[in-house]
């Protein structure tokens, strides 16, 4: 009976042995033959300026000093294509305005001909132009994909607008933004300290890459005691910036017709001359800037002068109105092409800061004239433009409700 047992114990071992045997084999040949499959993905087809890069490849460069078109392209095309480009496409683009810095890019084939395909032109950070080499010759214009965020931003005065900005880590041109807004209702030569702002606006961003200011959505400036807001409104397919109430924030003149410099000397009928030392008259007000400043012409109208004219040095004497004149003395030089007769607009360029005629230093000597006499620039009142149509009211108020939260948050 005992050895029975043992016999039988035996035979159990044996097929539990073979057992394992047979499905570690098993187990072995199963994975040699039947392989485990593993996911490809294909690979993400690039695209650039709107063209599918699949079987091309692209080089990027930039216009250098005396680049041209032709130096550009010289051992990339046949001969005559390039004065085909420049006599076939100058309505389209002129490629004369190429401008050294700017971007461009070189697409060509893959194969050992390195073809030219397509060869693009950023005329600026959005816009660009095509040249297409495929076939027949084929330029068009495009744009990047911009996209918009945003933001907010704040701040005190200590001592200028300009030192705000830098002080707080801003970007300087949200501020030249921000005073181009409130250049028609706020002096900002006359900024206290403690004076304060806060404002809503657009960045915008071509290739994740945040390339400007696109503009101011909503403002709070609180100067002299009062509030002033600023809320952009398009309305006609029109953008425009109104006040709380719809009144437009523009004038028919600036508050001044340079940015970011100090008053030197005020309006006076009895100031003593800083080279003739006489006491005499000083209609007008002393901006103090640097020489080249570009000064603006503080609205629309016809140049009656320019030229040199007696102690006043290089000057412009431009006519608005039947009612306004306003001048500009001691200019270094004058915009280019401006000369008498020349219509302008409000903000114009017309000349640059100088110091030519009797005078001590880099300034600009503006005045204004009102039917003939001499009125005090700095208290200068304009009429508004038009306010927001009765129409668009409803439209107009819901949005600065909107704003509003922002605003004081």
């Amino acid at each position: 009976m005992q050895k029975l047992s043992i016999r039988t114990y035996s035979i159990i071992v044996l097929f539990v042995v073979l057992f394992i045997i047979a499905v570690i084999g098993g187990a072995l040949y199963y994975q040699r033959e039947i392989p485990v499959k593993t996911a490809v993905h294909a690979p993400t087809s690039l695209v650039a300026y709107g063209i599918r890069l699949d079987s091309m490849e692209i080089i990027h460069g930039a216009v250098e000093n005396n680049q041209t078109l032709s130096t550009i392209l010289a051992t990339h095309l046949p001969d005559g294509m390039i004065d085909q480009i420049a006599r076939e496409t100058s309505e389209i683009f002129d490629v004369r305005k190429i401008k050294t810095g700017n971007s461009y890019a070189r697409i060509f084939s893959k194969d050992t001909s390195k073809r030219t395909l397509y060869f693009i032109y950023e005329i600026n950070p959005i816009d660009f132009i095509v040249y297409d080499f495929r076939d027949t010759l084929r330029v068009y214009k495009d744009k990047k994909k911009v996209t918009r965020l945003v933001k907010t931003a704040s701040g005190t005065i200590t001592s200028s607008l300009w030192n705000c900005f830098v002080e707080n880590k801003l970007d300087v041109s949200l501020g030249l933004a921000l005073s181009d807004v409130y250049a028609w209702t706020i002096d900002f030569y006359g900024l206290q300290k403690g004076d304060n702002f806060k404002v809503i606006y657009e960045e915008i961003f071509v290739d994740n890459k945040m390339i400007g200011i696109d503009r101011i959505l909503a403002s709070k400036f609180h100067h002299n005691e009062k509030d002033y807001y600023a809320y952009h409104f398009i309305q006609q397919g029109k953008g425009e910036y109104f006040d709380e109430n719809g009144q437009s924030l523009q004038r028919s003149f600036l508050k001044a017709p340079l940015k970011f410099s100090r008053i030197s000397s005020r309006f006076s009928r009895a100031r003593m001359h800083p080279i003739l030392r006489i006491v005499r008259p000083h209609f007008g007000v002393d901006y103090s800037a640097p020489r080249g400043t570009p000064v603006v012409a503080l609205g629309e109208g016809r140049v009656n002068e320019a030229g040199f004219h007696g102690g006043y040095g290089r000057f412009i004497s431009i006519r608005h109105n039947s009612a306004y004149t306003t001048t500009y003395a001691h200019l270094s030089g004058y915009a280019k092409g401006l000369k008498t007769g020349t219509h302008v607009q409000q903000g114009q360029v017309i000349g640059y800061v100088g110091s030519s005629g009797l005078s001590t230093g880099a300034h600009l000597d503006f005045r204004v004239y009102r039917n003939g006499s001499p009125t005090d620039p700095l208290k200068l009142e304009s009429p508004p433009s038009k306010p927001v149509e009765s129409g668009d009211m409803a439209g107009f108020r819901q949005m600065v409700l909107k704003l509003n939260k922002e605003l004081a948050k």
